[in-house]
This record gives structure tokens, C-alpha cells and sequence, in this order.
């Protein structure tokens, strides 16, 4: 009876010793945008202010040149980069506590095809279940690698091709690996703007009906199904899971269309007519609303009211802004406001009910980059590495301003009261 009361008390010593020492439990950030892909973190002790080295735990050297964002699962770090000029697509593995390279290994080698000056070869944010990691690249190829960087599967059924590049990140869901395919028909030689044939004008600004979404397994790499979107323009936005109430839907834009999918079977549930080509950013939700921008052509916040069956642009738009549109960084919603901010730098807070502007405020610089809400603030990352960090509101209050002085597009990933920044040249921790 003693010796077994000891080792009970030895056992719950040790249990009690092991939670004290473990460290405090940090948000996987699995994906762009974070684990609901809207840009909303619970972390908190997160900084105000990182000026100069202040804050600046590591930085460590990105090899190649890429601007997917960085994934963090418990104390490692992902992120993709292309090296030989965009031939050899790498995926990274960095400790987060030390910014050391874990591996660096090859995943697959590609044919750079045709991109954007502002996009790469290695653009798409990797995503991760916490035993793999899932990577796409430019040409549209796929490799999941598990945690000891060695090759899982790979496939390479789609032959990618857009006038702009690969900009779209995958997402994870029950199982399945989602990546939208918005690309234009191929052509030998592009032309340059605006000389160009309607060939190749074809899926960039004239609609086609090429563009699909695919759903890999997880586990296998197999194909479960295709999704095609009907009539559609280029884009490079990542979709996202609709909860509400008992209803799940993959909801995905693209240049001329909002729509809601079957996350299990890809069939299309409805559809929105959204003028608009080269869409960038990628849809939040809230409060049954989703809400999207249009692309170039016709630049719109686009607002629609979920719940619809079949062609809804007559019935489920809620509302529409053609005012703070963002061609690049996503929207981020914090009840009841949406918060957009433009690639000139003008942040614009509107009623998320409604579309009505709170207020309208230039910050300076350019931003590409997606805002993320974190520790009951919003944080705005521009392309010269100024992180402009605002209050929640009403009113646009900034709380400080934060330079790195490297250039940025890839937005931020926060994990366990840390920043994670990427620029041109290096991975930050900021702490």
C-alpha cells in the first residue's frame, strides 16, 4: 500500500513538474492567414514596439527568393523558396525558439513559367496538419513532406499556367487538401501590356470556363474531386471553410465570381456574379456575411449574405463599396467593423453590417501584405517593412510604427507571443 502510494505521488510530482517546464501553449498557425484563415489570433503578450533590434529574437537567412507566409506548428517554422531561378522549390523547416535551419530540402523542380514582377515561383503559403506539411508551387505541383523533411507524395497532374503567376494558397479540411486552379490559356510568347491577343487575354479578361478547384487526399495525395467553376477570370485568392450552424461550405472567389462549394464533393451551391480580373485577396466571414474585393476592371468590396442556392447575385448581396478597395491584402474583420487596406497605404475602417465608412486614413508606404488582429490590436505590414500597428475602433488611432527596413509582401504569422516576419532576404522573430 505504501510503495504504491509513493508512486503515485511520483507520478503526479512528475506530471505537475512537466507542465511547469513546458512552454506556454502557442496558436499553430497552420496556414495563410492563420487557423481560420481570417487573420485572427488568440496570442497574447505579443509587442507593441520592435524598433531597432528591440524585440528582434533572431533573423535568419532565406536562401532563393519566395514570398509564400510562414506556418508554425508547436517550435517549428515552414516556409517555401525557389532557387535557380525558380527550377528547384525548396520547403524550410526553422526552429522557432532559435531561428535555426532544421532541413532545407528539395520537394520538386519546376519549369518557371510565366509570372508578375511582384509574384514568385514560390508564392503559395504552405499548410500543415502537425504531422506533414503541403507545399504547391508556380507550375501547380504538389508535395507533402513529413516533419523529418522527407517526401511523402507528390503530384503533378495539374500543368499550371497564368498570365500572372501562382498567387493562391491550399487549405486543409477533413481530410482533404483544397487548391483553386484561376489561371489563363497558355500562349508561347506573352505579349506586353496592353498588346496582347485575345488568346492570351483569354481567362485574364475575357471569361473562360478553365478554371477548377481540386481537392487532393491528405494522405495519399490522391484526387477526390474537381470542382469546375463555369464561366470565370484569372485570380489568386485562397479559399476558406464557411461554418454556419450545421452548414459547411469551401467558399472561393475568383475574377467575375463568389461561390460556395461542397467541401466533401466539390459540387457548385452557388454563385455571384463579381465583375472584376486578377482578383488577390482572400474572403473573411462573420456574422453570416462574406465578405470579398473584385479584382482590377471594376474594383468593389463585394459583401454577400450566406445561405443561398443557384445563381444569388440578385437576392444575396448584401452590400457593395467601390470605396478602400484592396487589390492585394486581404480584408480582416473585428466585429462589427471590416478593415481594408489599399496597396497605396490608405486603411480604411468600415460597418461590416452595412459597408458605410467609419473612416478613411492614409498611412504612408505600400502594403501587400494581409493585416493581422492579434492581442486586441491590428497590425499592418507594408512593403518596406514598417509594421503599422492601429487600435480596434471607430477612429484610426496608431499605437506605433515598426521598421525592419527589408522589403516585404508575405504576411506575418503569430505564434506563441511571437511575430514571424519574411522578407526579401531573411525570416524574423519578433518577441
Amino acid at each position: 500500500m505504501s510503495r504504491t502510494n509513493t508512486t503515485g505521488r511520483l507520478g503526479l510530482s512528475i506530471c505537475v513538474l512537466a507542465v511547469v517546464l513546458s512552454p506556454t501553449h502557442a496558436e499553430n498557425w497552420v496556414r495563410f492567414r492563420g487557423p481560420t484563415g481570417d487573420g485572427i489570433s488568440t496570442d497574447t503578450d505579443l509587442p507593441l514596439e520592435w524598433n531597432g533590434k528591440d524585440h528582434v529574437a533572431w533573423k535568419t537567412p532565406i536562401p532563393g527568393e519566395g514570398w509564400s507566409s510562414p506556418i508554425t506548428w508547436g517550435e517549428r517554422v515552414f516556409l517555401t523558396t525557389a532557387l535557380q531561378e525558380g527550377r528547384k522549390c525548396h520547403v524550410l523547416c526553422l526552429d522557432a525558439a532559435t531561428g535555426r535551419t532544421l532541413w532545407n530540402v528539395e520537394a520538386l523542380e519546376q519549369i518557371p513559367g510565366q509570372k508578375e514582377g511582384k509574384n514568385s515561383y514560390a508564392t503559395p503559403t504552405p499548410c500543415t496538419d502537425g504531422e506533414r506539411v503541403y507545399a504547391v508551387f508556380n507550375d501547380g505541383g504538389v508535395a507533402a513532406l513529413n516533419f523529418a523533411g522527407e517526401a511523402v507524395w507528390t503530384n503533378r497532374e495539374v500543368s499550371f499556367y497564368s498570365r500572372h503567376g501562382l498567387g493562391a494558397s491550399p487549405i486543409l479540411h477533413d481530410g482533404l487538401l483544397i487548391m483553386p486552379y484561376d489561371g489563363s490559356m497558355r500562349v508561347a510568347q506573352p505579349g506586353v501590356y496592353p498588346h496582347n491577343s485575345d488568346e492570351e487575354r483569354t481567362g485574364w479578361q475575357i471569361a473562360w470556363d478553365q478554371a477548377f478547384v481540386v481537392a487532393l487526399d491528405a494522405r495519399s495525395g490522391r484526387r477526390v474531386w474537381t470542382a469546375k467553376r463555369g464561366s470565370s477570370k484569372i485570380a489568386h485568392v485562397t479559399p476558406n471553410i464557411l461554418r454556419d450552424g450545421d452548414t459547411v461550405q469551401l467558399i472561393s472567389s475568383a475574377g467575375d465570381c463568389i461561390q460556395g462549394f461542397d467541401p466533401k464533393t466539390g459540387a457548385l451551391l452557388w454563385n455571384v456574379f463579381s465583375l472584376g480580373e486578377g482578383a488577390t485577396p482572400s474572403p473573411v466571414m462573420g456574422d453570416g456575411l462574406i465578405f470579398t474585393a473584385s479584382g482590377f476592371g471594376a474594383p468593389a468590396l463585394r459583401t454577400v449574405r450566406s445561405g443561398g442556392r443557384g445563381d444569388v447575385t440578385a437576392t444575396h448581396i448584401a452590400w457593395e463599396q467601390p470605396k478602400g478597395v484592396p487589390m492585394q491584402a486581404s480584408p480582416l474583420y473585428v466585429k462589427p467593423y471590416l478593415y481594408t487596406v489599399t496597396d497605396a497605404g490608405v486603411v480604411t475602417c468600415l460597418q461590416g453590417a452595412t459597408g458605410e465608412i467609419a473612416y478613411q486614413e492614409r498611412l504612408g508606404g505600400r502594403f501587400c501584405a494581409s493585416p493581422v488582429y492579434a492581442d486586441g490590436r491590428i497590425y499592418l505590414l507594408s512593403e518596406s517593412g514598417e509594421t503599422v500597428v492601429i487600435a480596434p475602433g471607430p477612429e484610426c488611432t496608431i499605437l506605433a510604427r515598426n521598421a525592419l527596413e527589408e522589403t516585404c509582401q508575405a504576411s506575418m504569422a503569430v505564434s506563441g507571443g511571437r511575430f514571424f516576419i519574411r522578407t526579401d532576404r531573411h525570416l524574423f522573430c519578433i518577441r
